[in-house]
């Protein structure tokens, strides 16, 4: 086993980072970590510097989207409260999902503090899985101590499902378009700038923030929704 002077909340950064132009390197010798992030003017240097000392540098395996996203549906299938649980497994359909998650989170301090619990809980015992599997032991512990493996929450995330078998997604869409074609021509101007202005609301909550280190600043400032989302109308529950 290595020893090494690990810095816990970088490496804890460094496994939350999930980007395909970005990628990081744990530094054997200090137990600090190294960033490299596409496009940025220091980039070409931090590569340098970690290709001049192959042996001292360990890239670190960020957790996947794919298995962030099982943790999320493993959450939401533990929400007891049924709108709370219906609004989060439409957020969590199509592209977006993390971010539409995280807003509506919002208006529910309770349970987001639980939801950033059980994710710490699963990034800290992979981290720790990791650094034993890589053969390096830690001179200094992990401030949060040593973590069990979590108890995996097994009840399955059950998805509104419409009498067409359409996903949460498509089965709104489809009444959204109804709702359209019912509409008197004359007052369709002023729907289609409503949609458009749901429009732009959507991109902006989807785009990733200009500096990771402020998502939990720009998520403070988003606005939770006002209202509940439309129930499926003529759907059935599995």
């Amino acid at each position: 086993m290595r020893a090494v002077p690990i810095r816990w909340e970088d490496l804890e950064t460094a496994f939350e980072r999930n980007a395909p132009d970005t990628e990081s390197w744990l530094d054997l010798r200090s137990g600090g970590v190294v960033t490299i992030i596409d496009g940025e003017p220091d980039a070409p240097i931090k590569r340098g510097e970690v290709s001049a000392s192959p042996t001292d540098f360990l890239r670190i395996d960020a957790a996947s989207s794919r298995e962030q996203y099982r943790w999320m549906e493993h959450f939401v299938a533990s929400v007891t409260e049924p709108a709370l649980r219906e609004r989060l497994v439409i957020s969590i359909d199509g592209k977006g999902a993390f971010r539409r998650f995280k807003n509506v989170l919002l208006s529910y301090p309770v349970e987001r503090e639980r939801w950033f619990s059980y994710r710490s809980e699963l990034l800290r015992y992979q981290m720790q899985e990791w650094l034993t599997e890589k053969g390096i032991s830690a001179t200094v512990p992990p401030p949060w101590g040593r973590v069990e493996a979590p108890k995996e929450l097994e009840e399955p995330l059950v998805r509104p499902v419409a009498a067409t078998g359409e996903a949460p997604g498509e089965a709104l869409r489809r009444q959204a378009r109804e709702l359209i074609d019912s509409i008197p021509a004359i007052d369709l101007p002023t729907a289609i700038t409503f949609l458009e202005f749901i429009r732009e609301r959507g991109a902006e909550e989807i785009r990733p923030p200009r500096n990771k280190k402020d998502d939990d600043k720009e998520e403070a400032a988003a606005r939770p929704p006002d209202k509940p989302p439309v129930s499926l109308v003529g759907g059935t529950r599995s």
